[in-house]
């Protein structure tokens, strides 16, 4: 069954929301409570959407008793990072996995020059520093605890440093990990060799969650230069035999929609085949009163896993204003799928 045909409609009074912060990049699982916890972005809204989330996001826990929701937020997991460490100022893309009894916490973290943006000192957007810094300055790390409720150890450093020269020599981030049954971990992330390139996914692999992390192959794991598209937004799974992954369209150049999702499988994780058909997800959304919507944004899917198989799937979407693109964003909130499991 190709992995589009799995969703089903999705609950109106599901997922993740906030009245006065900013949502994104919602990942889920079930807490030693028997409860479910999703580990999400979040902003003031205060500030504008875009370009805030790079300079302001923290990561925060919310819970419920059902996997679709909706979820009630609970904390802050990770905010600023006080000291001068690389994840010193800001937390995003959280993906929330387990490894025996150790609960693993990737992110995306960045830290920059300027002063945190406020409402009365916005960024500063014709001084260098600007959104820029932290935009390049992303990195991808690990915080790891015992319980779901914490506390979570921070690394001092990031897991996957970039390397200058290389095609991922910039900066890295949306990790997407696998932890596999030996307590190995398939890592696939998003990068950049310069500031203006295509976004390209990468690949490494640890023996454990605690590292070294190394990359598999010199080169991106899909290239689409030649039709001018490129991707972002992996999320990635075992199903017994093969790996699986899902990821987004940024042009609609491979799967067909802008935006929308694209599958892929390969038997070890670095040479990878595009599904035929490709698409794995659409802007638009079924909902369970029987009523389509079209949402600005569909991102960062990402996958409860539960028996070893993929139950619900999560995605931060968008309602857009008058604006262009990420800058006119006017409302967010993570959305929950139940998928068919047959």
């Amino acid at each position: 069954m190709a992995f589009i045909d799995r969703l089903l409609p999705a609950p109106r009074n599901g997922g993740f929301a906030r009245k006065d912060n900013w949502v994104w990049c919602g990942s889920v699982i079930r807490g030693e409570d028997n409860r479910y916890h999703m580990f999400a972005s979040s902003w003031s809204r205060t500030l504008p959407f875009w370009p805030n989330w790079v300079t302001n996001s923290t990561v925060v826990r919310a819970s419920s008793d059902t996997p679709e929701g909706p979820y009630a937020f609970e904390e802050v997991v990770l905010g600023p990072h006080e000291g001068d460490y690389w994840d010193a100022r800001m937390a995003h893309n959280p993906t929330i996995h387990k490894c025996g009894d150790t609960y693993l916490l990737y992110y995306t973290g960045t830290t920059y020059d300027h002063p945190l943006p406020t409402p009365d000192h916005p960024i500063a957007e014709d001084k260098p520093l600007g959104h820029t810094q932290a935009r390049l300055n992303q990195r991808i790390g690990l915080a790891t605890a015992k319980s779901i409720f914490g506390p979570w150890k921070r690394r001092d450093h990031p897991i996957l440093p970039p390397e200058p020269g290389r095609w991922d020599g910039q900066m890295n981030c949306n990790p997407a990990p696998c932890v596999l049954e030996d307590g190995s971990v398939l890592l696939v992330y998003k990068a950049i060799g310069k500031p203006d390139d295509h976004l390209r996914l990468g690949v490494a692999k640890a023996p454990h969650f605690d590292g070294p992390y190394e990359r598999l192959t010199d080169k991106p794991i899909f290239n689409f230069d030649a039709t001018g598209d490129h991707v972002e937004d992996a999320c990635i799974w075992h199903s017994g035999d093969q790996f699986q992954l899902i990821m987004k369209d940024m042009r609609g150049g491979i799967c067909g929609e802008k935006g929308g999702g694209i599958h892929a499988s390969s038997p070890e994780g670095v040479d990878w085949n595009i599904s035929d058909p490709p698409k794995a997800y659409s802007r638009t959304v079924l909902f369970e009163d029987g009523v389509h919507e079209v949402f600005d944004n569909f991102e960062r899917p990402q996958l409860l896993i539960q028996s070893n198989r993929p139950t619900h799937l999560f995605a931060a979407v968008s309602i857009r204003g008058k604006g262009e693109g990420h800058q006119g964003i006017v409302d967010t909130w993570n959305l929950c799928l139940s998928l068919k499991t047959d």
